[in-house]
């Protein structure tokens, strides 16, 4: 998820902290027009049954919804239907840290070994290098311990402790803080950290620190539940067995837990266009000095920092697992915040071996749905975002 080289990519930190929440009122008919046009443009190279788009600016809103939620019964896509959110998770997870942080509960340079026993190098990979991907961990969702079990029980109940042991023999991939590495294990052990400190179940912190401070409403956090809240998009996918390109397995109700603090959260687009917002200036979630440092922790041409990445200006995260697809976006430079969410998490366009589904173009880039759609948003706006190298 490494960001392109794009020169500075958050020019001016103290204004973006300073910026106002935009109005709920409608956009101009012909903005709403011309994002409207940029989205139905992307649609056929879009993998997906429906897709949800939103963007938020200082002067209004604008929100849609395309194509189907339900294939088996022809039901619409609405903006108000939840959707897991995957890896958007990981930025809930680097707030509550921050949040401690702030407050003295812990430090981010305390070593993972204070906390959690039995990790290589633990004594070494401090919380900041977790948090911003640089412990040298490998990622447990990438071995094929873990997706044998995934593929023969999508149902199946996951712990931290249990996601854990699949890179229990697993040695490190480099010394920590090397270099920058994308790992889910990352996220998980800091959200046991989290309820070690808090001494609560991380859901009920992120309800009280964040969720409810936000009026997220529609926001939740599934725990052991395969429960996805109603109205919801079903979604589709063409990951684990018997499955084809011509046959996309329903995974709506396949069990999160396996993501934990890494991505299994539940939201929707009002709820993430204001969650954006907040998220790329800090109001409502942490003092000017925490997000100030936040900020200050992604590299200056762009890349990952606390939780979060920026490009091109653009702060924020993807979020993909099987079935759905979820883009959420805050260019620094404009105040606006986009948000996209498919139920589907298929690739196309030019995506080499990856599975696609049978009519796949490959006359365009290969990317997700929510991205594909993002990315033409993010150009019609004058700010077209360099995708990142890992979705």
């Amino acid at each position: 998820m490494a960001a392109a080289d794009t020169g500075v990519c958050i020019p001016d930190p103290a204004a973006l902290m300073k910026t106002p929440m935009g109005p709920d009122a409608p956009l101009p008919d012909a903005v709403a027009a011309q994002l409207d046009a940029a989205v139905r443009a992307a649609l056929p190279f879009a993998a997906a049954p429906g897709i949800i788009a939103g963007v938020q600016t200082p002067e209004g809103r604008w929100t849609a919804a395309y194509g189907i939620a339900d294939p088996e019964t022809g039901r619409a896509m609405q903006t108000g239907l939840h959707t897991r959110i995957g890896s958007l998770t990981k930025t809930f997870t680097g707030t509550l840290l921050m949040q401690l942080a702030d407050s003295g509960a812990l430090s981010l340079d305390d070593p993972i070994s204070a906390y959690v026993e039995d990790i290589p190098n633990g004594e070494r990979i401090s919380l900041r290098m977790l948090a911003n991907m640089t412990s040298g961990l490998p990622n447990y969702t990438l071995t094929d311990a873990f997706w044998a079990d995934f593929a023969a029980d999508s149902g199946r109940v996951y712990t931290p402790e249990d996601l854990l042991s699949y890179i229990a023999t697993e040695p490190p991939l480099f010394e920590p803080g090397a270099r920058f590495d994308y790992s889910n294990t990352n996220t998980v052990l800091l959200g046991m950290v989290i309820e070690q400190v808090t001494g609560q179940p991380i859901g009920d912190t992120l309800r009280t620190e964040i969720i409810e401070p936000l009026g997220l409403g529609a926001t939740v956090w599934p725990g052991r539940s395969a429960d996805l809240p109603e109205p919801l998009a079903r979604g589709f996918t063409l990951q684990g067995d018997d499955v084809s390109p011509d046959a996309p397995l329903e995974a709506t109700f396949w069990n999160p837990s396996w993501g934990w603090t890494a991505g299994e959260m539940i939201s929707t687009l009002d709820d993430l266009l204001v969650y954006g917002q907040a998220l790329a200036s800090g109001q409502g979630l942490l003092s000017e000095a925490a997000q100030a440092e936040r900020l200050a922790s992604i590299p200056a041409n762009g890349g990952y920092g606390i939780g979060l990445v920026c490009a091109g200006g653009w702060i924020g995260h993807t979020g993909s697992l099987p079935g759905y697809n979820t883009t959420l976006y805050h260019d620094a430079n404009s105040a606006t915040t986009v948000v996209v969410q498919a139920n589907s998490d298929i690739p196309a366009g030019d995506c080499g071996d990856m599975d696609v589904l049978p009519d796949n173009s490959e006359d365009a880039v290969c990317a997700t749905p929510a991205t594909r759609v993002f990315i033409a948003l993010s150009s019609a706006l004058g700010n077209e975002f360099v995708q990142p190298s890992a979705d």
